[in-house]
């Protein structure tokens, strides 16, 4: 958008300082043209470079992902499919979201549970039954084939009672709601009391050794059947480096040492930043240079075609304005014959110029025109009538054109305005 203001400042400036020109006017808005192109194809480059650099940059960052706004954020060694890349993960430690955005962790031996809580120091998580029957998934369960072990694990015996059996606090048998039915009930009983005693309603239905998560309670430390499963993970060895703050994950994104390393600064991380600065601070500056040097030299340009116009001294004879000139007469530069250009701007051949040799501006439909006999070149007929008034020659080809007229250093009086044959070309 500056870019845009700035050229459209220098427009104003030389149209303003043209005024009266219209060669030089219609000289600047056909280069113009050309330079916003110009800034129009560097603009598409430099957007198609930042879409293709965002993966890029993007793929090497892992950043902590979540299933839901509330939930735990989910880090290296975990890694939430879908949400996070592959390096971001360790083998063995792929979670999902299901339907209700709850974090899911597959067993597999044991299928689906929800992943309750992640102690990154500690090396422990917190699972649960996405159904909520915890009980009947403990049943089977197994840790085969998973990176995970359990953090305690205790034995229990499950009884099934006939429903008449109220009284089960007196035994101290955890109810198993979830597993019971109309006319039975369903118990856990520990299978390290010794001494414990079986009402004659019950009998022994299954024994289950199962990783449960120690709680306190007023009567000391106690594990009940229904809370979450603890289980832990030996490696990755990250527990220390959480510990300290830090964040662990792979040492390369291919690789699988790991590494220890510092949080990164709010923004980009470093080697991000000096990817930006390499792969669009060098062809910007690239762009930018070749921008001026273009400006450069339509500038030149300008000056140029201005130098040429101001090089007729005047002097004041008589009340009269007299020009001072080595080229030819006005009786013979307004002989020589004149064309408006058609809608197809093609010249007779052999010319097949597009472009005014003198002012480097296209020509455009309606535009008059003017050719030298000798040669065949055309030109712009007010260009070259001052280029003649200054040289006797093409100024292609340096073909001195026949005139009886034309003289060295003379003094002559301009004519106002003169006529010339004409035609169309179409």
């Amino acid at each position: 958008m500056k870019t845009f203001l700035f050229f459209s400042f220098l427009f104003k400036f030389f149209w303003g300082k043209s005024t009266g020109n219209s060669q030089w006017k219609r000289f600047f808005v056909n280069n113009l043209h050309r330079l916003q192109n110009y800034v129009s194809l560097m603009s598409r480059f430099f957007v198609v470079l930042f879409i293709f650099a965002q993966p890029a940059i993007s793929a090497t960052i892992c950043r902590p992902a979540k299933c839901d706004s509330f939930g735990q954020a989910i880090r290296f060694p975990f890694r939430l499919k879908g949400r996070q890349p592959v390096h971001c993960g360790y083998p063995g430690f792929d979670l999902s979201c299901n339907s209700q955005n709850q974090t899911i962790l597959n067993l597999p031996q044991s299928g689906e549970f929800v992943l309750d809580y992640i102690d990154y120091s500690e090396q422990a998580i917190s699972l649960n039954d996405p159904n909520l029957c915890l009980p009947k998934r403990i049943l089977n369960f197994s840790l085969s084939g998973s990176p995970f072990q359990a953090a305690y694990t205790r034995n229990y015996t499950i009884l099934n009672c006939s429903s008449d059996l109220i009284d089960y606090i007196s035994y101290n048998f955890v109810p198993l709601f979830c597993l019971g039915g109309k006319n039975y009930s369903v118990f856990a009983m520990n299978s390290h009391s010794s001494d414990q005693r079986i009402p004659v309603t019950c009998r022994n239905f299954f024994n289950v050794s199962t990783p449960l998560r120690w709680s306190v309670s007023p009567n000391g430390p106690s594990v009940d059947l229904r809370d979450d499963l603890r289980l832990i993970w030996k490696e990755p060895g990250c527990g220390d480096c959480e510990s300290q703050g830090r964040i662990c994950g792979f040492k390369i994104d291919t690789g699988s040492e790991i590494k220890c390393s510092s949080p990164p600064n709010r923004g980009l991380p470093r080697s991000v930043k000096y990817g930006i600065i390499i792969g669009i601070g060098i062809p910007g500056l690239v762009f930018v240079i070749g921008l001026l040097c273009y400006t450069c030299g339509l500038l030149w340009a300008f000056t140029l075609r201005r130098s040429l116009n101001s090089e007729m001294p005047t002097t004041t004879i008589s009340q009269q304005s007299m020009v001072r000139f080595s080229g030819l007469d006005g009786p013979t530069i307004a002989s020589y014959p004149k064309m408006v250009l058609g809608e197809s701007r093609r010249l007779p051949k052999p010319s097949d110029d597009v472009t005014c040799p003198i002012c480097l501006a296209d020509y455009q439909p309606k535009e008059t025109l003017k050719t030298i006999p000798e040669c065949n070149h055309y030109f712009h007929a007010a260009c070259i009538d001052e280029w003649l008034m200054l040289n006797a020659t093409c100024p292609i080809c340096r073909t001195s054109p026949e005139s009886s007229f034309a003289t060295s250093c003379s003094s002559i009086s301009l004519p106002s305005s003169y006529s010339s044959p004409s035609h169309r070309l179409d």
